[in-house]
């Protein structure tokens, strides 16, 4: 789960140029100014690039937050592999 974290961290900086470190699986759009609805899709389209995923609009939409996000990515890769 590290690595995946990791790479979310990853993400988060390309999409939003804040400190990866900053980012934990407490992390909520209220604590990113720049994580509204046009930053989000920001950060699926880096999410997507960093993991070389697509995502479906459902799973879009569930991701509120660092944890839910992990959840969904851990279970793609799970099904990809």
């Amino acid at each position: 789960m590290q690595a995946t974290l990791t790479t979310v961290q990853r993400a988060f900086k390309a999409a939003f140029d804040v400190d990866p470190q900053s980012i934990s699986l407490q992390t909520t759009p209220s604590d990113i100014p720049a994580w509204d609805s046009m930053g989000h899709l920001a950060l699926v389209s880096s999410l997507e690039q960093e993991f070389g995923l697509s995502f479906d609009v459902d799973e879009v939409m569930e991701m509120e937050n660092v944890r839910q996000i992990l959840r969904i990515v851990q279970a793609r890769l799970a099904k990809e592999a």
